[in-house]
């Protein structure tokens, strides 16, 4: 008898040798595999990338000033006194219309900026989340956000309910997918929702917070392929080589990492109306001085609040061009704006409220580059409010971007900032009622 159990025992060990052997042979295979689906992905995503830029990215700039000073009348920014008011132009294109919730795609049609061109899952189906669980990074369950953002077809999706959605890994979005929480307090947190080689994808009105660093495993990203992933940085919303993205309305805080990174020549991109707290590092556009391919970068920073407990880069920006407009700064510890290898920086009607530390006054930081390299990249600031102390340095002159102020439509002056991000952040929309 004593035998038998010790010959069990040792088929046991064996078959336990064995299937760990399998598990890592199929991972290496599968890492192997992955390297090779990531670099395809990336190069087709590149050829995208590059349809998406414009070569004239100041017209884009002056269309963008001429919506907002069109839809911002002094009539229109009456103090508000409810039910509903919308205070620029991207609200005005669906916040007030009390068929919202019946006419969800109409969003697609309200963003402006460099992201203009975006349209996320609005050729789709809508998708109902109905199960806040990330249990299953292989097969998730349908109900669930991760089941409906790696659907190989379009998607509108939305929430049954208020909900808190802890991630375990990060997930995965594919292309063209509308993550849309009106109607419902959502809160995305645990994990960062990473954008890699996609196109058309917007994130709209949710909570995303405490996103943590994450090993790395098995995860799918979309319902062909899944595959071995690396760690996570913990990011809020990572974009890599990725165009043609809007995020709007959403409210951010605390994450390991950035709040929002868009790196590896992602571009078409605008950020508007989001409120952003509590966190250190909260945008970077541009990972790398060594990634050239970021010259392709151009994004549109409009409408949000930069609110308290932040401490810089709003943004860090490298290389492309960035149009950063009608923001409020009330709180930095550091520095608000800031970048090296020569980007073009455009700022335009926002307000600057500086710290009371007298070393943290200035608005813009080079990063680590001196005055006699930095003094031609081309950082405007044009109608920006500079309050309590606050100062941007400009520089630029002589290089092949060589802008005057005459070249621009100047945007809505930063006096009237309070007003045109007084909305800004996660929404509290109520089906059947005005947002």
């Amino acid at each position: 008898m004593a035998g038998s159990v010790t010959g069990s025992r040792r088929l046991c060990i064996l078959f336990y040798v064995l299937a760990v052997v399998v598990v890592v042979v199929t991972a290496a295979h599968n890492a192997t595999v992955d390297e090779e689906y990531w670099e395809k992905r990336a190069e087709e995503a590149r050829s995208f990338n590059r349809a998406a830029y414009v070569s004239d990215p100041v017209a884009t700039l002056n269309s963008f000033n001429a919506d907002v000073l069109r839809a911002t009348t002094r009539r229109s920014l009456a103090k508000y006194t409810g039910p509903c008011m919308a205070t620029n132009p991207i609200d005005r294109c669906w916040r007030c219309r009390g068929d919202w919730a019946t006419d969800r795609k109409r969003l697609a049609q309200c963003v402006r900026g460099f992201g203009h061109r975006t349209v996320g899952g609005a050729a789709g189906k809508i998708y109902v989340v109905t199960d806040a669980s990330d249990d299953e990074m292989i097969m998730p369950r349908k109900g669930t956000l991760r089941y409906g953002v790696i659907q190989d077809r379009p998607m509108w999706i939305v929430f049954a309910r208020d909900m808190i959605i802890q991630l375990r890994q990060e997930l995965i979005v594919n292309h063209n997918k509308t993550i849309d929480g009106r109607g419902a307090q959502v809160h995305i947190t645990g994990a960062q929702i990473t954008l890699q080689g996609v196109q058309h994808v917007i994130i709209h009105n949710v909570h995303i917070h405490h996103s943590a660093q994450h090993g790395g495993g098995m995860i799918r990203d979309s319902k062909h392929h899944y595959g071995l992933r690396t760690r996570s940085d913990g990011d809020g919303i990572s974009i890599m080589s990725s165009s043609n993205i809007w995020i709007d309305h959403v409210s951010m805080s605390n994450c390991s990492d950035g709040l929002i990174d868009a790196v590896n020549g992602s571009t078409a991109i605008t950020i508007s109306n989001g409120h952003f707290t509590k966190h250190d590092h909260v945008m970077l556009f541009g990972a790398s001085n060594g990634d050239a391919q970021d010259a392709v970068m151009q994004v549109t920073v409009a409408f949000n609040h930069f609110g308290k407990g932040l401490v810089q880069r709003m943004p860090r920006c490298r290389f492309g061009f960035f149009h950063v407009v009608n923001n409020d700064y009330t709180h930095w510890l550091m520095y608000a704006i800031g970048g090296n290898m020569n980007p073009t920086i455009i700022s335009q009607g926002n307000r600057f409220i500086a710290p009371n530390d007298v070393n943290a006054k200035e608005v813009t930081k080079r990063e680590y580059t001196p005055y006699d390299e930095y003094k031609e990249w081309v950082w405007k600031s044009q109608g920006d409010v500079m309050m309590n102390g606050a100062f941007f340095n400009e520089s630029g002159g002589q290089n092949e971007r060589n802008y005057d102020q005459l070249d621009f439509i100047p945007a809505k002056h930063g006096k009237y900032v309070g007003q045109l991000t007084q909305f800004a952040g996660a929404l509290n929309c109520r089906v059947g009622m005005p947002c």
